[in-house]
């Protein structure tokens, strides 16, 4: 057949589709003739319901579905003709003037773009490298000390100091009057973790058993709780008990614990270095692949298809409205979530994802199975049974997808790191750690 295809403005295309009015209702008939087999009507048993009623109640119904079904076929048939690689779902509209016994119907739709590179040769991409040193391994295993602590009361005649843990009742005002979560009997805390706002944390300190006392306390303006962020509330603390940290000491029995197979200290430092490397090993990987796929967005000129940003933002939303409802935040189903702040995000998210499947096609970077295999014994080293876990990656088709997906952006980033100017920037252990 011959196809005809519009320009209307860069990648926005129309195609007219006509079809054949007798041929649709011939298709009706049949479809109405089988579903009278089955249809149930009052006053007339199973199969026997005359057609005039079974077209009376679902004559437009099939038809809608018939036609539905005919346009759906010719708009993939004309665009395989015409060799066009469609984004999205074509908008289809009637048009009111056809041929004789005809129907006509126009389907708006857009084409994926022409992605060009330019030469990466003079793009300069920071790749960023670290070392897990000694003192890293030292304060993990302060960490491993610190999750296996016991902790036991203080004298009385002692005050609360950094590590102990407190029991405290304490209640909040705001210009005298009571607030919400501002009040609690029992109330447990480790000073010196975080845990509270500093200046809370500070005024526990070197408290004793039954003291009470009364405080000023500035809430942060940009504090979670919006009620109450940016005011100050004074508050009355009652030390109910104190309790000092005990850690274990870093010697074999402490390595056993662990479940270090060696049972000593060398091994266990040796298994939190194995650890860590692989911690870094991927980080380095997404900070470094963050710099490549910035460089390719950059380097690359094409014209986004509307309606794949428009399906990117809608998924964008429903996942911003299920990670609400998991949440437990009420009414999440209908909370207004205003699309367009995710417009940027997801368009950003659709260019590379194109450029990304041109470089892919053009460089032969498809992932390969063996390095599917490697990755997921990679990951899987991070857990007590990797067998498992291996087993439970293969078993998956989903899951195998997501693998794929990682190891192709790998590739990408390992070949675009091959054709630009590679700035080596060595950055702290810590640094790299705390990086979101």
């Amino acid at each position: 057949m011959t196809v005809t295809v519009e320009t209307l403005e860069k990648l926005e295309r129309r195609i007219t589709l006509t079809l054949s009015a007798e041929d649709i209702g011939q298709e009706v008939d049949a479809r109405l003739k089988r579903l009278s087999r089955t249809v149930k009507a009052d006053g007339f048993r199973p199969g026997k319901v005359p057609m005039s009623v079974v077209a009376q109640r679902y004559g437009y119904s099939v038809q809608y579905e018939v036609v539905n079904d005919r346009v759906g076929k010719a708009f993939a048939d004309a665009a395989s003709e015409a060799k066009l690689r469609v984004a999205g779902t074509p908008r289809i509209s009637q048009r009111e003037e056809a041929a004789q016994g005809h129907l006509a119907f126009d389907a708006t739709f857009e084409v994926y773009p022409e992605v060009r590179i330019s030469d990466l040769s003079g793009v300069e991409v920071e790749r960023v490298s670290t070392e897990v040193t000694d003192a890293a391994v030292d304060r993990t295993i302060e960490i491993l000390r610190k999750q296996r602590r016991t902790f036991a009361q203080r004298p009385a005649a002692e005050g609360a100091a950094e590590t102990d843990r407190v029991t405290i009742d304490f209640e909040g005002k705001i210009d005298g009057e009571p607030f919400a979560g501002g009040k609690a009997e029992a109330f447990q805390f480790i000073i010196g973790e975080g845990q509270m706002l500093e200046q809370f944390d500070l005024a526990v300190r070197g408290m004793r058993v039954g003291e009470s006392k009364t405080f000023p306390l500035q809430f942060p303006e940009d504090y979670q709780g919006q009620d109450v962020a940016g005011k100050e509330a004074d508050f009355l603390v009652t030390m109910k008990k104190i309790e000092a940290a005990n850690l274990p000491d870093v010697d074999d029995a402490f390595a056993k614990a662990l479940g270090i197979k060696e049972g000593t200290v060398e091994g266990l430092r040796a298994d939190v270095r194995k650890n860590l490397d692989r911690e870094v090993k991927f980080r380095l990987m997404s900070k470094n692949k963050g710099a490549v796929m910035d460089a390719l967005v950059k380097s690359a000129e094409l014209d986004v298809p509307k309606a794949l940003v428009e399906s990117e933002t809608e998924r964008m939303v429903e996942s911003a409205r299920a990670d609400l409802k998991q949440r437990g935040i009420k009414d999440a189903d209908t909370a207004p979530i205003p699309a367009e702040i995710f417009q940027p995000q997801a368009e950003r998210r659709v260019r590379l994802g194109l450029v990304v499947a041109e470089l892919v096609r053009a460089s032969n970077l498809q992932a390969k199975p063996d390095q599917l295999q490697k990755h997921i014994e990679d990951l899987s080293q991070s857990y007590e049974r990797p067998a498992e876990v291996v087993r439970y990656y293969l078993s998956d088709r989903q899951r195998m997808a997501e693998v794929e997906a990682v190891v192709i952006e790998n590739n990408v980033t390992e070949h675009v790191l091959g054709q630009v100017k590679v700035l080596d920037k060595v950055v702290p252990f810590d640094e790299l750690m705390a990086a979101a």
